[in-house]
């Protein structure tokens, strides 16, 4: 399956190989471990990114680790995001991720619209819209629950069904809303969640 030129001109400008931090490292190997473990076994695997309000860091992380796992064709993956309330899609978020090559379409408009999200004409399309992380949507169970901020961290302690909780805090682009550097904070801070998201899945053997 042939992604989108821009996109595959993005994804080769990423340098998942090198990290600065062992701490972040050593954060990712759990994920890499949670994702080798279910592919090695033949399983699905399920992976819901929760922020606090599912609007901006977990949806692009949601989007990041889907392209990954078919970029690399590591089988039965399955991404998903949620939040610890339901709010909308930040329309700059989908703004960034069409400038980085995906196609990005509106298929219901209204306080919370819901997006389709494709790396290729015949991927089958992320649906992106705001919704707690235990909305019927997302899986019940047998999942990684993949903390993108410290605030959900912090603020749910236990996440029902989830077999593994991994803690992957990214800082939110939220903070350049409103001023002249938005543009640029919320591409770096996609770039930097699809480097970390393209490490794990370069690592999975199959």
């Amino acid at each position: 399956m042939m992604m989108y030129p821009t996109l595959l001109d993005t994804i080769e400008q990423l340098q998942w190989k090198q990290f600065a931090s062992d701490e972040r490292q050593a954060a990712l190997q759990t994920f890499v471990d949670f994702v080798q473990r279910k592919v090695t076994a033949g399983q699905q695997v399920n992976l819901n990114f929760i922020c606090t309000h599912n609007s901006r860091r977990s949806h692009l992380a949601q989007v990041w680790a889907h392209t990954a796992a078919a970029y690399f064709k590591i089988p039965n993956v399955s991404s998903y995001s949620g939040g610890t309330e339901e709010t909308a899609l930040f329309p700059k978020v989908a703004e960034t991720l069409t400038a980085q090559g995906f196609q990005i379409f509106k298929i219901a408009d209204s306080n919370n619209p819901v997006y389709a999200i494709k790396s290729s004409d015949n991927a089958v399309p992320i649906v992106g819209f705001s919704k707690k992380y235990d909305s019927a949507y997302n899986p019940s169970t047998e999942f990684a629950a993949i903390m993108t901020c410290s605030e959900a961290d912090g603020g749910c302690p236990f996440i029902a069904g989830a077999e593994k909780r991994i803690p992957l805090p990214f800082e939110d682009p939220k903070i350049s809303d409103g001023s002249l550097e938005q543009d640029q904070i919320y591409a770096q801070r996609s770039l930097q969640i699809a480097i970390e998201m393209f490490y794990v899945f370069s690592h999975i053997r199959l």
